[in-house]
């Protein structure tokens, strides 16, 4: 039996699904793991470096949600947090949807997914913050816009999934996680 078979049979054993969550700075990560552990989401200061929050009894599943800073100077560390990873949750911040920072979202993404250590790891796009969004905007023609933007059709190595969501609300947030869980048990069950 090899190693990673054994570390997916002692997955489905145990119940854990690690979930590395990331996105550029101010994106709204640190409020998404706030509102999931029903804490304050009023007030949120930047993750310097990374936090380890636990998510129990979630679908009968323990979720280890690693919350891991978007500063530019972060970043070049993100890949010390991939190892067993089964989920990448990644952040966008719909009220920046401007081609600089999509730009700069796309190229951070297109390493993330590139990673072997990420091989087969679901993700999936948040769209975040659509409750600050002016109601004159179409959410469905931004999470558009941030699918051709971050070239999602393109990546064929991962499953995934993009919805729009507000951190601060809750809004698509359990579908979301629902989406996570199927996907991690689609896959180990797999092998099984």
């Amino acid at each position: 039996m090899g190693l990673l078979t054994t570390i997916r049979k002692q997955k489905i054993k145990d119940k854990e699904i690690r979930v590395l969550i990331l996105g550029l700075d101010n994106s709204g990560k640190t409020t998404l793991v706030r509102h999931l552990l029903h804490e304050d989401v009023s007030t949120v200061s930047p993750t310097l470096g990374f936090a380890i929050r636990t998510l129990s009894d979630i679908g009968g599943y323990t979720l280890q949600l690693w919350d891991v800073g978007g500063q530019s100077s972060l970043r070049p560390f993100w890949r010390n947090y991939f190892d067993r990873t089964d989920v990448v949750i990644w952040v966008v911040d719909a009220t920046t949807v401007g081609e600089e920072r999509l730009s700069e979202c796309r190229a951070e993404l297109s390493k993330v997914v590139a990673e072997d250590k990420l091989s087969g790891a679901g993700v999936l796009v948040l769209v975040n913050k659509i409750d600050s969004v002016p109601s004159s905007v179409s959410i469905d023609d931004i999470v558009k816009t941030v699918r051709v933007a971050l070239a999602l059709d393109r990546i064929t190595n991962h499953e995934w999934i993009i919805l729009p969501c507000s951190a601060y609300t809750g809004e698509n947030i359990d579908q979301g996680l629902r989406w996570a869980i199927d996907e991690v048990k689609r896959r180990l069950y797999r092998f099984d």
